[in-house]
This record gives C-alpha cells, sequence and structure tokens, in this order.
C-alpha cells in the first residue's frame, strides 16, 4: 500500500487557536488553520450490495426483508445508493465541495458474516481498503465508525446488545479493524449514538430505530450498559495494543439534544430542563468523561420508580468498581451529534417500565421556529446548539470537541434552501461558542454527503447535500444547492454573512403563544 502525510492531523493536534477571546461584535467567522470540515453516512444508509462478496446478515436485513410495513415506503437497503460500487463518486462529491474527511461506517457482518471472529472475510477487508486509499487519494481524510446500528442477526437471535457476549466479539471485530486500517485511518469512532441504540429496544412502534425489540425500561438499560463497557473495551484495546505505532484518536460519538423549559416563568419546568440536560448528556458521557459511571441524579430517579413499579433493585443496572475504571477516560475527544432542541415540562410516571416515563416530562418542539416537513422531530434552533457546547464545556471542562453530525431533512429537493439556513445559522452559533465561550471545536461534519435510506422513513426523508434519484439504476449524484454553499465555505473557511444575521431570528427566549 502507498504511504500518506497525515500532515493535516498534525496541524489539527497543534493548531492551538485562542478561544473565548472575542466579543459578539468583532468576531469575523473565519475559521483557524487546521478546523476540519466533512461529511457523513453509514454502511446500511447507503452501500447496498446487501448479500455481495461474503457479506452476512444483519437486523436491518432482516427486518425489511421479513417486516416491509415497519418502513415507511417499504423499501429496504438492499440497494440504497450502490456505494459499495459507487464508492469513488462519493468521493468526487467530496471532493467537489472541498470537504477534508469523510466520515463513514464498515457494515460488521461485512467483515465478519455472523459477527464472530472465526471467520474473517477478506472481500470485506479489501473492498475497505480500496475505499479509504482513494479517499487519501484525493485528500480526503477517512474518519471511521466501528458500529453504526448494524448488529449481525447471528448476534441479534442471540440477544444483541443486552448480551454480554456482544461485548466479547465487539472487540475481537474492533481488532481486525484497527489491524487493517488503522496505519492509514487516524479518526475512530467506536459506536454511533449508543443511547439512542439503547432506546431502540423499547419497542415504540414510533421509534425510528431496530431492534424493534420490546424490552422498555429494562432491556434499554442492559444495553446502555453493555454499550459503554464495548466502547471502553475497544478504547483500552487500541490504547494498548495500536496507539503507538498508529497514532490515532479514538472516541465514540454522543448524541446530545438541547431542553429548554416550555414555560420561562415556571419554576418546575426550569428545574425539569436542567435536570434533563444533565441526563441527556450525561448517561453516556458521565461514565466517560466523568466519574466511570451513570449520574447520580440519574441512578437515584430510576431506583425510585423502580421501587414505585415493585422491583426489588433498580432497573439501570450497576458497574463494577473495576467497570468503573477501566470505563472512565475512555476518550481521546468529544464527538458530538446534535441536531435540535426540545421544550419540556414535569410528566407523572406511569406504572409500567419505560424510559419515556423514567425521563419524567412531557417534550414538544419550539412551535415557533421552523419544522422539517419530513422529519416532526427536527426544528431549527441554532441556539440550542450553542448552549450544548457550552454545557458540554462547563460540565467536563476543556475537552477537543468534533461534530461529527448536524443536519436537516427534507423532501429532496434541489434547492434546498431551509438546509441552507439550517446549517448556515447552526455554524454562525458554533463559532459564538467557539471564540466568546471559549469551547474547543476542532472539526465539523454534516449529516449527510448524499440522500440515503433513512432508517423507518426509508426514502422518503433525504438528509443528503446530494440528491439520488434511488430510481435511477445509475444512481448519478446530483449537487443541491446547501453543496455549493459548503463548498463556498470550505473555499472561503468563513461562515457567509447571511446566515450570522439570519441565525439572529431563531431566539429560543422569545415565546410567541401558540396559534
Amino acid at each position: 500500500m502507498a504511504m500518506y502525510s497525515f500532515i493535516a492531523i498534525m496541524v489539527l493536534s497543534l493548531k492551538g487557536h485562542v478561544l473565548g477571546d472575542q466579543s459578539e461584535e468583532n468576531l469575523n467567522y473565519t475559521f483557524p488553520e487546521g478546523f476540519m470540515f466533512g461529511a457523513a453516512t453509514s454502511a446500511y444508509q447507503i452501500e447496498g450490495a446487501w448479500n455481495v462478496s461474503g457479506k452476512g446478515e444483519n437486523v436491518w436485513d432482516t427486518l425489511t426483508h421479513n417486516f416491509p410495513g415497519y418502513i415507511a415506503d417499504h423499501s429496504t437497503g438492499d440497494e440504497a445508493d450502490l456505494s459499495y460500487y459507487l464508492y469513488k463518486e462519493d468521493t468526487k462529491a467530496l471532493k467537489d465541495m472541498g470537504m477534508d474527511l469523510y466520515r463513514f461506517s464498515i457494515a460488521w457482518t461485512r467483515i465478519m458474516p455472523t459477527g464472530l471472529p472465526n471467520n474473517i472475510n477478506q472481500e470485506g477487508i479489501d473492498h475497505y481498503n480500496k475505499v479509504i486509499d482513494n479517499l487519501l487519494d484525493n485528500g480526503i481524510t477517512p474518519m471511521i465508525t466501528l458500529f453504526h446500528w448494524d448488529t449481525p442477526k447471528y448476534l441479534q437471535d442471540l440477544g444483541g446488545w443486552t448480551n454480554s457476549f456482544t461485548v466479547k466479539v465487539f472487540i475481537e471485530y474492533a481488532r481486525v479493524c484497527f489491524k487493517h486500517f488503522g496505519d492509514r485511518v487516524k479518526w475512530w469512532i467506536t459506536i454511533n449514538e449508543p443511547n439512542v441504540h439503547s432506546v431502540a429496544y423499547e419497542g415504540n412502534p414510533y421509534l425510528m430505530f431496530n431492534p424493534n425489540i420490546s424490552a422498555p425500561g429494562v432491556g434499554t438499560y442492559m444495553v446502555a450498559r453493555n454499550l459503554i463497557l464495548a466502547h471502553a473495551h475497544a478504547y483500552q484495546l487500541y490504547d494498548k495494543e495500536f496507539r503507538a505505532s498508529q497514532k490515532g484518536k479514538i472516541s465514540l460519538a454522543l448524541h446530545v439534544g438541547w431542553l429548554e423549559p416550555l414555560d420561562l416563568n415556571s419554576a418546575y419546568d426550569k428545574e425539569a430542563a436542567d435536570e434533563m440536560n444533565i441526563r441527556v448528556l450525561g448517561w453516556f458521557a458521565e461514565p466517560i468523561y466523568g466519574n466511570g459511571d451513570f449520574p447520580e441524579v440519574t441512578k437515584k430517579r430510576i431506583k425510585d420508580l423502580s421501587t414505585k413499579q415493585g422491583f426489588p433493585w433498580s432497573r439501570l443496572p450497576e458497574f463494577s468498581s473495576d467497570e468503573k475504571q477501566l470505563i472512565k477516560g475512555t476518550y481521546d475527544y468529544f464527538a458530538l451529534n446534535h441536531y435540535g432542541t426540545n421544550l419540556v415540562t414535569p410528566a407523572e410516571f406511569d406504572l409500567q417500565p419505560s424510559y419515556m416515563s423514567d425521563l419524567g416530562v412531557k417534550q414538544i418542539l419550539p412551535w415557533w421556529l421552523p419544522v422539517s416537513n419530513t422529519s416532526i422531530w427536527l426544528g431549527v434552533s441554532p441556539q440550542g446548539f450553542r448552549r450544548v457546547l457550552r454545557n458540554i464545556k462547563k460540565t467536563y471542562g476543556d475537552l477537543q470537541i468534533f461534530i461529527t453530525e448536524n443536519g436537516f431533512s427534507d423532501n429532496g429537493e434541489l434547492q434546498d434552501e431551509m438546509r441552507k439556513t439550517y446549517i448556515g445559522t447552526y455554524l454562525a452559533e458554533m463559532y459564538k461558542a467557539m471564540y466568546i465561550d471559549g469551547v474547543d471545536v476542532i472539526g465539523y461534519i454534516v449529516w449527510s454527503s448524499i440522500d440515503n435510506f433513512e432508517w423507518k422513513d426509508g426514502y422518503q426523508s433525504r438528509f443528503g447535500l446530494y440528491y439520488v434519484n434511488f430510481t435511477d439504476p445509475a444512481r448519478p449524484r446530483i449537487p443541491k444547492a446547501s453543496s455549493y454553499m459548503m463548498k463556498e465555505i470550505t473555499s472561503t473557511r468563513k461562515v457567509p454573512q447571511k446566515y450570522v444575521e439570519l441565525a439572529e431570528n431563531f431566539n429560543l427566549d422569545i415565546r410567541p403563544k401558540k396559534n
């Protein structure tokens, strides 16, 4: 394999830009040297080739084939964007936008068809080697996610992430990836949004995520515990066996939204929002970036509710002392996925255990701000983005933060003005967090580079900077208006003034009456 230069990585780690030294009036909205822009995808959502070249079956293959009605348009990821074959087209799109980095995931069953380490599929390894080399040949840095929700079917039949055996085999899967790709890949994410994947075990038909197993309030926390341990073991493996020679960075990507009180004049709503922001961030962040354990407020609430529901013990499983030591500090940077803000007010708990009941709040979108026409959970609230960043710094100190997902969905229109507004205003507020609040943000990744299979929404909800016609066998990648905006941003390294001004229109502290 060819030797590649990783000067961009070195520059990024040494950049040392001055943070928090400006007022809003003198901000120039120009990003520092070494700041990285990128776009992201995941394997099941784009690759297709679901049973090609030795790939095994995963939970999404099983679900979409056996229960097509679960997907809004009865579609599957069997072909998706055909990126298994068209990965060079994906690279070209990234290069045309001037992107520095591409975040993508490895399909576990393309490397280990059953998920087990006794059968390594060389064709899968060869494929990802070609993808990585093609990116580097085009000056684009790869960032690899090891697990983006596509659990091998064989392991799911054994209980999936409720079974600690899955942790054991994930470590071996990680080892294979580090061994074969780590000489060129310097940015790793072990698990994408473990908090979201844990809630998939709630069995709620309105959730987008698979496996659609009904184990509310119990399986959810078993999964959370095992995902944290899987991440920690993978981090420790990299640290002990690969870091010295490969010199990469590794973390896990957490989805962290922002919560505001529904009524600004209600002490109850304010208290609920404050506690929720602790618990939403801390559920997975506190074990890793804090003291090695779940937040005390979370442990107390679930224990109290478990007692009221007739359980002799808390539904939230504990970590042993040794496990806490294993988990604590297993990060090189904070990988943040953020989309939007909800308003909260206290709600009564349900006698039946569930994650939503454990939260103890009712959530609604800010009704006065724009909402996606395809994702009813997603609104445009850039101020919340800044507040999340500020809260991470306040809670866990001066961490380097990489925004590993941020994006907006629509019907796929080429003139995607709302996506442009979303990205532009979020970048403006992120910049304020950097240079007013002193948050050390080192990169920003848009979800996603191309339209793809959006889980339960199928192809009805589009997040891409590039349009893909899924009825065209050639799957051409067609640039949207937002792709040209990103090209302008990557070439000027600056937030366009238009969006700096627009950001002022999305105020979370002004509450017009609902119609």
